[in-house]
């Protein structure tokens, strides 16, 4: 069996960001800042590490603030360097000519549909899907986990993630076969079960490794649930076809699609940084206190 290499990734950042209003009126909610970096560049920074160079956004309208912080910006790197200043914390940023690639969902129509709407430039190859929300915090990075784990067993391999019995029903849940390690093949996927229904605890929190295959499911899929097209319908037909595992996250998941888990991963990500961890845990205590 050949395993191709995952060169290529979908970041779909065509969102609109409701539940950060008014912050995401005129900014893209992937814009918003953990610390000091916008959410979006710790996905992108995630995906090189991986082994990724070609960076695919899925985006929609309002959304140049985010192309803008891809580009290189004349002014200030030549401010930065008149001023003597390094120029390597904008190393996460700049990509090489070619990459990031830029394609417009002009319909909200799910997640499914976003991730198809890269199919030409995704072509006949693997590629991942990571979703900005979804803040991994790990050494390596997931994607590089799971990608060690692709180049193992090939097909698709899903991110998965353990929660407690009481929240099975807030995610899509795997269905598990054969456990090997953190490695569970994946008999089926379930919707937000009922509680007490659930086949296993493994949520999957926002990062897949796909064969192209699924771009043709996805062209006549039709929709589900919230009216949308879904990929995890589309993932599902793939199961039995093709070779298809979960992979469980060594570190640490933040929800920053909500805005308590958004504000916990600024914490955790400010107190765990030699530069101004002692000062925020010194602040926090005292506010707790």
């Amino acid at each position: 069996m050949t395993i191709k290499p995952v060169r290529k990734a979908v970041f779909p950042v065509a969102g609109l960001g409701t539940r950060f209003l008014p912050a995401t009126k005129a900014m893209p909610k992937e814009m918003l800042t953990v610390v000091d970096k916008p959410l979006i560049q710790y996905a992108v920074e995630e995906a090189l590490e991986a082994g990724v160079d070609q960076i695919i956004f899925v985006t929609g309208r309002n959304k140049t603030a985010l192309e803008d912080h891809f580009d290189i910006s004349y002014e200030l790197e030549d401010t930065m360097r008149v001023r003597g200043k390094s120029l390597a914390i904008l190393d996460g940023i700049r990509q090489k000519p070619g990459s990031p690639v830029y394609v417009r969902q002009q319909e909200p129509l799910g997640l499914g549909h976003a991730v198809w709407c890269a199919r030409e430039i995704v072509g006949d190859e693997p590629f991942a899907v990571l979703l900005p929300d979804e803040l991994m915090a790990g050494k390596p990075g997931f994607l590089k986990q799971m990608v060690e784990a692709y180049n193992a067993v090939g097909g698709n391999v899903i991110g998965a993630l353990e929660v407690p019995d009481s929240e099975t029903d807030k995610y899509g849940i795997i269905s598990p076969g054969k456990i090997d390690g953190r490695l569970t093949e994946v008999t089926a996927l379930v919707e937000k079960p009922k509680q007490g229904t659930a086949p296993s605890n493994l949520m999957i929190p926002g990062r897949y490794i796909l064969q192209p295959e699924v771009m043709r499911i996805l062209e006549s899929q039709e929709k589900g649930a919230g009216g949308e097209i879904q990929l995890t319908d589309a993932m599902a037909q793939l199961i039995g076809q093709q070779p298809f595992h979960g992979f469980t996250f060594d570190g640490q998941r933040y929800d920053c699609g909500d805005k308590a888990g958004y504000i916990q991963a600024n914490l955790a990500l400010a107190l765990a940084r030699d530069d101004i961890g002692p000062s925020v845990r010194a602040f926090a205590e005292t506010l707790i206190g």
